[in-house]
């Protein structure tokens, strides 16, 4: 099967700023782009002078000019907040892996929140059904930091920065991951424990 797995399509961008789709042998736009990510297709993209890995300023670009659209953005203000706060902080190297596991998490749950949100919206704005509904991402939010928290635990034996490992995290019996869910992290967390190492060390010295 891994002979047969297709290979991310190249996108090439000019200088003049302009994006060739080496695929197609045409030029498209970030918002092709943008719906390209939406119909699961993989790509890389180069300069196309000096072909530099370009993608993350990419795709960064792309969620910049979704933001501005009116009634589209997803980044609460707080969170960009935040967000910016961790950037030369000690737990910068944890937050990407993170927020990696958690939208990972929430993709794959994403249809029970969306029958959820459903069932909210059909009665009033702010009644007992919406509530509940938030209330449940708020309690899948939870249980996302648990099994995080629990796979640092696992996975690193300096145990979770900041605190001292004789006191490792307890979630609730209810939270712990399965055994699927346990050898799905560690694929995910591969390069977490290599953060996790450098954190430690850097901890030691």
């Amino acid at each position: 099967m891994a002979a047969t797995e297709k290979k991310p399509t190249t996108i090439k961008k000019y200088a003049n700023r302009r994006l060739y789709d080496t695929g197609t042998s045409t030029y498209v736009t970030l918002e092709d782009l943008a719906a390209m990510v939406k119909r699961g297709e993989d790509f890389t993209v180069c300069d196309a002078k000096t072909g530099e890995d370009i993608t993350r300023p990419v795709l960064t670009q792309i969620i910049f000019e979704q933001e501005g659209k009116d009634g589209q953005s997803l980044l609460p203000i707080a969170f960009l907040r935040q967000l910016i706060r961790f950037y030369g902080d000690s737990m910068q190297m944890l937050v990407p892996s993170y927020l990696e596991f958690s939208i990972d998490r929430l993709t794959r749950d994403q249809q029970k929140f969306r029958d959820q949100v459903s069932q909210a919206l059909e009665g009033a704005p702010f009644g007992e059904p919406t509530r509940q509904a938030f209330q449940s991402m708020e309690e899948q939010a939870r249980k996302n930091m648990a099994v995080f928290r629990q796979a640092l635990a696992m996975f690193n034996p300096f145990g979770v920065p900041g605190e001292s490992p004789a006191v490792p995290a307890e979630p609730a019996a209810s939270d712990a991951a399965p055994r699927a869910d346990l050898d799905d992290m560690k694929r995910q967390l591969e390069e977490l424990n290599k953060r996790i190492d450098l954190l430690s060390g850097k901890s030691a010295g």
